[in-house]
């Protein structure tokens, strides 16, 4: 139902477009499985122990931490097993090349084909053959990723049927969001890309305004991250920076941020690392301070865009980023995603939400679709348990 749902919009869309394009038919299903999380940033995922600090957890042995973030979420009343939830990624785990392999399905070229009719210009060419620094700007990193990442499920459908129809949850990083909103029936596929394209060159628009980065670091429980950013606050403030910003931008897992704030600001976090404790930090190949007050200009654009489309009730679960709970109905989207631009990303606190279970209850089935196979690295140091039932669909 989920997926003939976003099949019959693409139709649609496609016949008021006037393309030739047709979309494959869609075989019933039962709804049985459920769809978790994964995350972004390739790096925390090496095996080969260069890079095993990233997995290390700093809760202090003997943690007790009370609380219940199942609550939180809407889980259907049957086995966890027979059910699916679906993750996509988000800006910055773009590639060139990415994409080219789903070109075997007809559905994934029907996709492109589309974006390219909605976007005005060769989404694919630019996936496929870049160059880096072209895919890597912000106005069409953004939508380049949610497409691939929608096509992608062309290739889950194609491989795992079910794995689509019994989907009860979805969430995105950030931009994927928007995919996940796409996905669950809430916004149809060309206004979500239009809505896309319209953040994407707000938010770079603001990144010109006032130059900004973000970096993942790497801390222990003696990190004092919260007094790093502050201090870099201030040191911009001296330097005659107006208004400058520096916070948490992403919420990976416990002893994993990604920063976000003014260029200064980062520089000073660079080079006063070992001062606060920071034991590794490493930039994002992305050009503004994405989730800070630095994208505020970029709010009202895209909220102004948001509120001239129909939005419908998800089809399914949708996790916001915002606080990690899921979207209560239509008018809930509205009024909160456009917040998502200026708020920081709470994934860990996403993944809590939708992953915590009692002791010996089982878990969902997750997939990770899109590019990269952050999230799902990602979602292994935030609970293990889940990560064992996730699956990626590269892109």
């Amino acid at each position: 139902m989920l997926f003939r749902a976003f099949h019959r919009r693409l139709h649609r869309t496609l016949r008021l477009l006037g393309t030739d394009a047709k979309v494959p038919p869609i075989g019933t299903e039962k709804v049985k499985e459920l769809l978790e999380n994964a995350a972004t940033f390739e790096d925390i995922q090496s095996a080969d122990g260069t890079d095993s600090e990233w997995a290390t957890l700093p809760y202090v042995a003997g943690t007790y931490i009370n609380r219940d973030q199942s609550k939180k979420a809407i889980r259907p009343k049957i086995d966890p097993r027979e059910t699916n939830v679906i993750i996509f990624p988000g800006q910055g785990t773009q590639y060139v090349g990415m994409g080219s392999k789903l070109l075997k399905f007809p559905g994934a070229r029907d996709i492109f084909a589309l974006a390219n009719e909605v976007l005005g210009y060769d989404l694919l060419k630019i996936c496929i053959e870049g160059p880096k620094s072209k895919l890597d700007q912000t106005k069409y990193c953004q939508p380049a990723v949610m497409v691939t990442s929608l096509a992608a499920l062309e290739q889950l459908r194609e491989e795992r049927p079910n794995a689509i129809e019994n989907c009860f949850a979805t969430a995105g990083f950030s931009l994927g969001e928007l995919t996940a909103l796409v996905f669950a029936g809430a916004i149809p596929f060309d206004k979500g890309l239009r809505l896309v394209q319209i953040r994407a060159e707000a938010m770079q628009l603001a990144s010109q305004q006032a130059k900004g980065g973000m970096a993942t670091v790497l801390f222990g429980a003696d990190g004092r991250i919260g007094e790093a950013c502050k201090e870099a606050q201030n040191w911009c403030i001296e330097k005659g920076i107006e208004s400058p910003d520096c916070r948490v931008a992403n919420y990976l897992y416990p002893g994993c941020k990604v920063l976000a704030g003014n260029e200064e600001a980062l520089q000073f976090l660079e080079a006063n690392a070992k001062r606060f404790n920071i034991r590794r930090m490493k930039r994002l190949p992305v050009s503004g301070a994405f989730h800070t007050e630095l994208m505020q200009s970029a709010v009202e654009p895209f909220a102004a865009a948001l509120r001239k489309i129909r939005v419908e009730d998800p089809l399914i679960s949708v996790h916001s980023n915002v606080d990690g709970k899921c979207y209560k109905n239509a008018g809930h989207i509205v009024g909160q995603l456009p917040k998502q631009i200026v708020r920081p990303v709470k994934w860990e606190q996403t993944l809590h939400i939708m992953y915590e279970r009692k002791q010996g209850e089982h878990f969902p089935r997750t997939f990770e679709c899109g590019p990269g196979r952050g999230l799902k690295a990602i979602l292994k140091q935030v609970n293990a348990k889940a990560w064992d039932t996730t699956l990626n669909v590269e892109a």
